[in-house]
């Protein structure tokens, strides 16, 4: 059967310039027309620790990180010890003599590329010793010389004095595989035509553009693994939009700030990790009580407490859903790849606002540093929502002002006085808001129970009144859901049901189980709480056998369904703080799908 795929590993010390390396490639294979996309997972030491870099790269569509290695670039003997049970069988092992010694034989290929020797003494710039690498990889894949060199005119932009040295470092690697490596054939694949508009990011850059696209002009937030790349994106490209971010001292803080610019008028969001969010979680009880809309990114890493800082899983979603004391209503929403980290913010921006609650969207470890290519977002497509705002012109907003004629009462209200009815009941839920400095649209926005004029009240009448008011948007919300991702066969007897990053793996497990004559489907929401019936709810009716795959011990997504469709719902997971492999799935799922008649 025809490779479909190559991938190559880059494992060993941070530091090493293996990032730098693997990055250098994808954009390279990218440019070429190639599908590519990566795994990087880094130590969670500030400096020093084993990291791995992979490339993916393909003519077709890519959805996961594959199981295994046609290439294993070791940097040191951890690197190889690491990562050489994952190399396929007549695979290639490379190593630089000067990091580490000659391996044991295997069944594998070893050879010896003199990465430091070429830079240190042939070139006499060792500064160059990572072009040199690039360049040997890039022409293990055979990739075209002159994308290349732009390649790197781009990277060295402000250090165009040292692109001479850089090119002849790049020549240099690329001439020693082709005298070293003659038989290269089984390291080419075809590409497909380079399509114009691709672009190389990582999930939190996606999203970070899906904000700006939103129409996001505020963030306050405290670094944490995995979501400080949003904040620094942020940092570097909202100023020049006009609007705000700010570091704050600590996660309430920030949350604390980006109520307050949404209480003044602005679509507002916080970024960070499990540690930081349980810290949210009173005010995003605030959010809900005051029904200030803003979004609050949580990219998730394997816990409990710091757990495993760089590590995958999928363990906040019971967090997300039920955190908080009271009833507070929130929207949880997740992407399923980092070009839907795009659309699925900037939905949860639409919802933020269409319904003045606050949006807690489930990134993952996966998605947050994994880069794909990935085609340019139509930006004339994106249709920003905006808050529902009271009329000045014509008496507020359509007579949902109510007039208090009652006696004065123990909050001030005054005989015969007109108030804003800023939590004023309307069917779905949703009452028109105000921005200080409107004519009429006074208002104290409180964690307080109140009634419909912002005044304070707690009476049981009110208090019902008001909870349910605010919880019909859950209900009206949940009909507008997104449209999930669907793959795989619809008449297929057995579904799988998954989010976030997991869906990707299941996808690449389902065309698996598919050239085995199998059939399966895959349903992976965009919206996870409230549950959207019209879209979980059918798949599982029409389904003879239903499985969830996440990412975690307590079958957190799996529970959440049962608790409303039953307990017939079986449940496939890992935890070990990666992500599925997909011949896991595919085990997983065998045996429990008919044969294709």
């Amino acid at each position: 059967m025809e490779k479909r795929d190559l991938v190559i590993r880059f494992g060993g010390e941070t530091g090493g310039g293996l990032q730098s390396i693997g990055q250098l490639v994808t954009k390279a294979a990218a440019t070429v027309g190639f599908q590519v996309l990566t795994f990087y997972s880094p130590p969670a030491e500030i400096k020093g620790g084993q990291a791995v870099f992979e490339v993916r790269l393909s003519g077709e569509q890519l959805y996961a990180r594959a199981e295994t290695l046609d290439i294993l670039w070791a940097f040191d003997e951890e690197g190889y010890e690491n990562g050489i049970k994952d190399l396929r069988p007549g695979g290639l092992l490379l190593y630089d003599p000067s990091d580490m010694g000659a391996p044991p034989a295997g069944d594998y290929r070893a050879l010896a590329v003199p990465v430091t020797e070429i830079a240190k003494t042939r070139l006499r710039f060792e500064r160059g010793k990572n072009v040199v690498a690039f360049g040997m990889a890039a022409a293990l894949f055979d990739l075209p010389k002159e994308p290349l060199v732009d390649l790197l005119k781009k990277q060295f932009k402000r250090h165009l004095d040292l692109l001479p040295q850089n090119v002849t470092a790049l020549e240099a690697g690329i001439t020693w595989v082709e005298e070293h490596v003659p038989d290269r054939a089984q390291y080419r694949l075809q590409a497909a035509p380079p399509i114009p508009g691709v672009m190389v990011l990582n999930g939190n850059q996606a999203l970070s553009l899906g904000a700006l696209a939103a129409g996001c002009r505020f963030l306050a937030g405290y670094p944490i693994t995995p979501a400080t790349e949003i904040m620094e994106f942020m940092a570097a490209n909202l100023p020049g939009l006009g609007g705000t971010v700010v570091q704050a001292e600590d996660e309430i803080s920030a949350m604390g700030m980006v109520l307050g610019a949404s209480y003044a008028g602005k679509k507002a969001m916080t970024s960070t990790s499990g540690p930081g969010f349980s810290l949210m979680i009173e005010m995003l009880g605030l959010s809900s009580m005051a029904e200030l809309p803003c979004v609050i990114v949580d990219a998730q890493r394997a816990g409990p407490s710091t757990g495993m800082p760089t590590r995958h899983e999928q363990g906040d979603l019971n967090l997300a859903v039920y955190g908080g004391h009271g009833e507070a209503p929130k929207f949880v929403f997740a992407p399923v790849s980092v070009r839907d980290c795009f659309n699925t913010t900037v939905d949860a921006f639409n919802f933020a606002e269409n319904y003045q609650l606050p949006v807690i969207l489930l990134q993952d470890t996966v998605l947050a540093v994994r880069t794909e290519s990935v085609k340019r977002p139509e930006l004339e497509a994106v249709r920003p929502a905006s808050r529902l705002l009271i009329d000045v012109a014509n008496g507020h907003s359509n007579g949902h002002v109510e007039n208090g004629h009652a006696s004065a009462t123990d909050d001030g209200e005054q005989e015969g006085a007109a108030r804003y009815a800023r939590y004023a009941s309307t069917p779905n839920g949703v009452s028109p808001t105000s921005i200080p400095g409107m004519a009429g649209g006074e208002y104290v926005a409180t964690g307080l129970e109140h009634n419909e004029q912002g005044a304070l009240r707690y009476d049981p009448a009110t208090h019902s009144r008001m909870t349910e008011k605010r919880h019909r948007k859950l209900a009206a919300a949940a009909a507008e859901a997104p449209e999930p991702l669907r793959f795989g066969d619809e008449d297929a007897e057995v579904g799988i049901i998954s989010w976030g990053s997991t869906a990707g793996a299941v996808i690449e497990a389902i065309q698996r189980l598919h050239a085995q004559g199998l059939k399966a489907e895959l349903l992976a929401p965009k919206m996870l709480w409230p549950i959207p019936d019209h879209q979980v709810g059918e798949f599982i009716r029409r389904k003879q056998r239903v499985l969830v795959a996440e990412v975690n011990y307590s079958q957190q997504y799996a529970t959440i369904l049962r608790a409303r469709y039953g307990t017939h719902l079986e449940s496939v997971t890992t935890y070990g703080g990666v992500p599925f492999r997909i011949d896991e799935l595919v085990e997983a799922i065998k045996g429990k799908v008919a044969v294709h008649a």
